[in-house]
């Protein structure tokens, strides 16, 4: 079959009848065919096809975001039995460590201990006192003021007695200034914690 497309120069279009196709010229019957088939495709493409394609496209999106929190849960679940036993071993320090904070009756011998372990140390006490308590989320803090007299190597051994009391007890905004006799004046907060019970 061939196609004269000089013959297309020749036809007048206004002659074409719409009712009687099958005579029209094979060229413009081509091109008809051409115009029509090219409007089919696109109709079908975005009536029918464009949805299944975007909703395709979609898939495959949540497909790779469905593998990737597959793979984040898998790691986690295959380590369950390591992250409870880590969790069994937390919560066994957890405990531990309320067990060195004093608790409401326990305070007052904290102080005792504190004077205890400073006069072992050689030390002189000018002033120990508590200070107003300072409220946190989980815990109390309770401050303690103290004034020693002593040489260097008495504060350090006080300091290290303290770290090797039963209870948790730290020591804050320190400063040594002579005290005019010779002697040394060791200023320091000590404070010691309690925990809050979860109402």
């Amino acid at each position: 079959m061939n196609i004269d497309l000089k013959a297309l120069n020749e036809i007048d279009f206004n002659e074409l009848d719409l009712e009687n196709i099958g005579a029209w010229p094979l060229a413009v019957k081509a091109i008809a065919g051409i115009i029509v088939a090219t409007v089919v495709s696109l109709l079908t493409y975005n009536l029918f096809v464009a949805d299944e394609v975007s909703g395709y496209e979609s898939a495959l999106n949540k497909e790779t975001e469905l593998r990737s929190t597959f793979k984040a849960k898998y790691a986690v679940a295959s380590n369950l039995e390591i992250y409870k036993q880590q969790m069994i071993e937390m919560e066994d320090k957890f405990s531990k460590l309320l067990k060195r904070l004093p608790t409401s009756s326990e305070i007052p011998g904290t102080l005792d201990d504190l004077s205890y372990v400073g006069t072992t140390s050689g030390l002189i006490f000018n002033k120990v006192g508590w200070l107003p308590e300072i409220e946190n989320e989980f815990y109390t803090e309770l401050p303690i003021k103290i004034e020693v007299v002593g040489q260097y190597h008495e504060f350090g051994e006080f300091v290290s007695k303290v770290a090797l009391l039963p209870r948790i007890v730290s020591l804050h905004d320190f400063s040594i200034k002579p005290d005019g006799t010779g002697r040394l004046m060791f200023s320091v907060i000590a404070k010691t914690y309690r925990y809050k019970e979860v109402q």
